[in-house]
Order: structure tokens, then C-alpha cells, then sequence
């Protein structure tokens, strides 16, 4: 069941502060859980963590003293929303154990948006972009069952399948060739935009995962291999945040933020299958339709226009974690070979590319392509999890 954001009314928000008691929430078990509870969680600390964001930056561009007050109000329940969500993910759990969650997080659901996403050259860039953290899971994985001694399908479920995208060594491309070009916020689906934010927000808190914690490993191919991802997913969040329309006012990415946190707090409340969670999503949401009144309020105070004539009268759909086998699948058998030129894709490697391959190579294998080397010699052969069958590329099904 769906409804219109804009007419609910949600807890008034001197009503929202939360005390430590309420904040100190019980975590997911690692063991017992969902795997898909763990990825709603994930996916929704990255959209929290991107409105606190946001919201600072707007605060830094805006002169009005009154609105900074209004945001510095919202971003700290907001910033309570985010510590909520985020410590529902346990601490039993190994950096590398949640880095895969986060690797699954941006399969399944980059994948579920790209199937959804009624845009052509935005699909393309939802298509170009799974094959690619696809690839970043099967070398983290090599590197998990290497370190943890452990496998990545106790992890996944059986969900989501482990083996080779895009080669991630390919990934590396000159930064003038990771700029989209964005869509036009006067003809654009409302639901394209959520899109593009709810992606570009996932990327960002990959990218600052691994930013951070690559360095905490001790062992050399681990710190390696995140310095590489970590890259790459700079390199995406480049890409996604690139396909927004630059032309949307202050006001305007206000409304669209507050009303993606709606949309993907039903999204998850009508998917959920643990209670405890599905409790927080409910009550997160009942939060956000406040933020999302008082966002409205703004951009018709300030911007002049009629909300509705910006964001979709009713939600979407929810936004689903489900299984995207076949669909990867079918995309790695026509899009492997893609890489990007400009702001569009072409299947040939070009100058520009192969000159930033050289330079950022030296000659040498990179950590990705190490870290498969490295398990097969340890493990006997490289670590795969293929449920559908071999792979759908001939020249990838190699060694084992």
C-alpha cells in the first residue's frame, strides 16, 4: 500500500530527540539474520549519512540564519537516525564480513534500480556500474576465505553469486571519463531522481568504508586491495552523483533528499522480515515525514513552486532486495567489455585510457588481480560461488 508523503503528518519534531537508552538498540544477528536485513540496513546508513551531509553543505551556502537553525535541528535527528541504523549492524562481525554486505548491498541493489530505471542512459550507467562492484565482491571474497579462512556464501546466502565482473583492474579510467551527463530535471521521472540519490549515497558510504578502514589491516594484500577499491569507488561516486541535474536549487535537493528517506523507510518497513527492525524503519518514517513537511514548507517559501510539481504525488514502488542472478548474468555476457569515453561507452579500449592504465600500473600486477594469485597458491584454486552454472563468459571460466 502506498500513500502521498506530502499529506501525512509525522511526529512533531520537538517530539524526536531520543535519550541514550533509546538510542542503544539491539544489533541484527550475524548468524541467525536475514541477509537482506543486513543489506536494508547498510543501504539505509548511506542515505542518512548523505542527508547529514547534504545538509551541512547546505548549511555552508546558505546566509539565512533562520533556515540554518531549521536544518542544524533536522540534521541532529537525522544524525540520531544514523547512529541508530548504523549500530543495528553487530560488532561480531569482521571488517571483512561487513565489507562484503556492503559489496552485496551495491549488486542487488544498483541491479534492482537499473531494472527499474525507465531513463536509457541512466540505465546504462546503473548496468555499467553493477558489473564492476560485482567484480570488487569476487576480489574480496578471494581475500576473505585467504585471511578469515572463511567462505563469502555464508555470507551472501546463496543470494547473490561470487565470481569474476569486470575485471577491476579495468576499471581504472582517466576522471574526465567517470563524468556523466545529467538528466534534466524539467522532464525527468520523479522516480529517476530518487534513483540517482539513492545510488550516488550507497557509493559514497562505500567509498568512505573503505577509505577508512583499509588501513587498519596488518596484512599487505588487504591493505592493497582496499587502497584499489577505495579508488575505484571514488571513481563511482563520481559517476552517479554526476548524473544530477547541477541546475536544482538548494531548496529543490532538499525536498528531493527528505522525500527519498520517506520512500526508502516504507520501501524497507513494507519488506522487512525481522520485527525489531522493521520497528525502526516504521518509526524512522513516521521522522522523516516531518522533515519531509518542513522541507516542503521551505521550498515553497523559498523556491515558490508547489512540491508536487517537483517530487511524484503518491511513492513508488518499494525499493526491493531480491536476487539479480539472471539479470547480472545477461549483463556480463553483452557488457563486460564496456568502458566509458566522454560522458558515454564504448567496447574498445582508447588512447586516454590505456595512457592512465599504463601510468597507474607501472608494468606491475595491481592488488585485485594479486589477491586471486595469492588465494589460488594458499587455497589450491580461487574462490568462486556459482549457482546458476558457469560462467556466462567463456574466457572467465579459467582457473579454478
Amino acid at each position: 500500500m502506498t500513500f502521498n508523503p506530502l499529506q501525512e503528518r509525522g511526529i512533531p519534531l520537538d517530539r524526536q530527540l531520543r535519550n541514550w537508552r533509546e538510542l542503544n538498540v539491539d544489533p541484527i544477528d550475524p548468524d541467525h539474520s536475514d541477509p537482506y536485513t543486513r543489506c536494508r540496513v547498510i543501504a539505509m546508513n548511506g542515505i542518512e549519512v548523505e542527508a547529514v551531509m547534504f545538509s551541512h553543505q547546505f548549511a555552508r551556502h546558505c546566509p539565512d540564519p533562520l533556515v540554518k537553525q531549521q536544518l542544524a535541528e533536522v540534521r541532529y535527528i537525522e544524525a540520531q537516525q544514523q547512529k541508530v541504523v548504523n549500530w543495528l549492524l553487530p560488532g561480531l562481525a569482521s571488517v571483512l564480513e561487513t565489507t562484503l554486505a556492503y559489496e552485496q548491498v551495491a549488486v542487488d541493489l544498483t541491479a534492482w534500480v537499473a531494472r527499474m530505471e525507465p531513463d536509457p542512459y541512466l540505465k546504462q550507467a546503473y548496468q555499467f556500474g553493477v558489473l564492476e562492484d560485482f567484480d570488487h565482491l569476487y576480489r574480496y571474497a578471494n581475500l576473505f576465505e585467504m585471511i578469515e579462512h572463511r567462505k563469502a556464501e555464508k555470507i551472501v546466502d546463496g543470494l547473490t553469486e561470487v565470481m569474476p565482473g569486470r575485471p577491476t583492474y579495468l576499471h581504472h579510467r582517466h576522471p574526465i571519463d567517470n563524468v556523466r551527463a545529467p538528466y534534466d530535471r524539467s522532464v525527468t521521472e520523479p522516480i529517476s531522481k530518487l534513483h540517482a540519490l539513492t545510488i550516488m549515497a550507497a557509493e559514497q558510504q562505500t567509498m568512505n568504508f573503505y577509505m577508512n578502514v583499509g588501513p587498519t589491516y596488518m596484512e599487505p594484500i588487504a591493505r592493497q586491495l582496499y587502497q584499489e577499491i577505495g579508488l575505484i569507488e571514488e571513481e563511482h561516486v563520481t559517476h552517479y552523483e554526476s548524473l544530477v541535474d547541477p541546475g536544482e536549487t538548494w531548496w529543490e535537493m532538499l525536498l528531493n533528499h527528505e522525500y527519498n528517506e520517506c520512500y526508502l523507510y516504507h520501501s524497507f518497513m513494507e519488506t522487512e522480515s525481522d520485527p525489531k527492525v522493521k520497528a525502526v524503519w516504521e518509526l524512522h518514517l513516521n521522522m522523516e515525514l516531518e522533515h519531509l513537511r518542513i522541507a516542503a514548507e521551505l521550498f515553497k517559501r523559498h523556491d515558490g513552486r508547489d512540491p508536487e510539481a517537483v517530487v511524484a504525488p503518491y511513492l513508488p514502488a518499494p525499493v526491493t532486495f531480491e536476487p539479480n542472478k539472471e539479470y547480472v548474468r545477461e549483463l556480463l555476457a553483452t557488457q563486460i567489455d564496456y568502458t566509458t569515453i566522454g560522458t558515454g561507452y564504448v567496447q574498445e579500449m582508447h588512447e586516454r585510457f590505456e595512457k592512465l592504465q599504463a601510468s597507474i600500473h607501472g608494468g606491475e600486477k595491481p592488488p585485485s588481480e594479486l589477491v586471486i594469485d595469492e588465494n589460488r597458491a594458499k587455497s589450491g584454486r580461487e574462490y568462486r560461488h556459482q549457482t546458476e552454472g558457469e560462467h556466462p563468459v567463456a574466457s572467465l571460466r579459467g582457473i579454478r
